[in-house]
């Protein structure tokens, strides 16, 4: 195996931006944001949209997504296409 080819893990916490949560985990992801934990010590944060928090499969309540705001982005980018 070839030496210096694997990236180091680090202590980050992850924001999930839905819901408000925030878990201290390990992992190689950079950020320039950063926050102080719980235990008085300050770790980068990387905020996502979705986690086990927010997500309908894991906390069984169904949200409604804006997919019409979607949908009308897409088709003021690259117009309608009429169905047959």
């Amino acid at each position: 195996m070839k030496p210096d080819i694997h990236p180091s893990y680090r202590p980050v916490v992850f924001q999930d931006t839905s819901s408000g949560e925030m878990f201290l985990t390990r992992s190689t992801i950079d950020t320039a944001d950063t926050v102080e934990w719980t235990d008085g010590n300050t770790y980068p944060l990387a905020k996502v949209e979705i986690s086990s928090a927010s997500h309908p499969f894991f906390t069984g309540t169904m949200t409604i997504v804006d997919t019409a705001g979607r949908v009308e982005r897409f088709e003021r980018r690259y117009g309608r296409r009429d169905r047959k």
